[in-house]
């Protein structure tokens, strides 16, 4: 992955309103533990760099965690109508969160003016938007959104209006998430058990997978062959010499997934989390019995959310 990996952004130290306390984590803790958050809207994405995260969700939040306390970054969303969010993406500088989610909304948060940027409905498009890859530094982002129709709508000059194009890499159906390794090269999965690449961030090509039975929901991509893939009924597929190798974790959704050599984790239905180490995949308890959407591993810090609110946080 780059430097600042798929939903990870820099976190600004400045306070913000509405905060809610949380507790502390220190560095021997290593079990899932409740964090409050400040409204009790599903959240769908997570980023983080050096411990600190954010999290995008329903109307528009963007939510911010601080030493300890998490608060209010941004409410309404990029247009102020309160367009849900889901999904969250950084420059490779840090400097920039770029939102997607409901009715075409886009948005570029600048976490240190503390600004957001609406340039939703590209090309007077206004379908959901499921997630966002961004890659380059500040005023210069690659910016590639997949979404509902089954096109993705890119942008190589930082999402100017004008400067967006679209392409459909399969048959049209949903685009549930996409992934880059590279300033043009990633991976996108649909909801017809499809995975796509490109090295060029405009052509793509299938590269399976047969028999998947599943719908995908998630994927992580460190490489051309070094990507992940999450999706219905516990399964986890991992690309390891242009060949597809499947895993069942159960029956539980999986619905994301980071993995940094043989270590990983993944989270889905009914507060489920699944560790990974160099034998497989393991479950581990979580306090919370709600559905958990997306997961982000850092050093010293992982942060999984969902439904009502939910925040778990584990220190590593």
């Amino acid at each position: 992955m780059r430097d600042t990996t798929r939903r990870t952004f820099l976190w600004s130290t400045a306070t913000t309103a509405a905060l809610a306390s949380v507790p502390t984590l220190g560095a021997a803790d290593s079990v899932w533990l409740n964090a409050e958050a400040p409204v009790e809207v599903t959240l769908h994405d997570v980023a983080t760099t050096t411990g600190d995260a954010y999290t995008v969700g329903n109307g528009g939040f963007i939510l911010e965690r601080g030493e300890d306390l998490w608060g209010i970054a941004a409410s309404g969303g990029p247009t102020g109508n309160g367009n849900d969010l889901y999904a969250a993406d950084v420059t490779d500088d840090g400097e920039r969160l770029w939102v997607v989610g409901a009715s075409g909304a886009i948005g570029e948060y600048d976490v240190e003016s503390r600004s957001l940027v609406d340039h939703s409905a590209p090309n007077d498009v206004t379908n959901n938007f499921n997630d966002v890859a961004v890659t380059g530094e500040a005023g210069e982002a690659n910016v590639y959104v997949a979404g509902d129709s089954g096109s993705i709508y890119y942008s190589f000059e930082n999402g100017a209006s004008e400067t967006w194009d679209s392409v459909t890499p399969g048959s049209g159906s949903n685009l549930n998430a996409i992934d880059f390794y590279g300033p043009r090269s990633g991976y996108v999965v649909d909801g017809n058990t499809t995975v796509f690449t490109t090295t060029d961030g405009s052509t793509w090509e299938a590269v399976g997978i047969e028999d998947a039975n599943n719908d995908f929901y998630g994927v992580d991509a460190d490489g051309a062959d070094e990507v992940t893939i999450v999706g219905g009924n516990g399964t986890v597929y991992r690309r390891a010499d242009a060949a597809w190798v499947r895993s069942d974790t159960g029956d539980t959704s999986l619905q994301d997934v980071e993995v940094t050599g043989e270590s990983g984790v993944a989270v889905g239905g009914g507060g489920a989390v699944f560790r990974r180490d160099a034998e497989g995949w393991t479950q581990e308890a979580t306090p919370t019995g709600s559905n958990l959407t997306a997961v982000v591993d850092s050093e010293g810090l992982e942060v999984a959310v969902g439904a009502g609110g939910t925040i778990l946080e584990r220190s590593g």
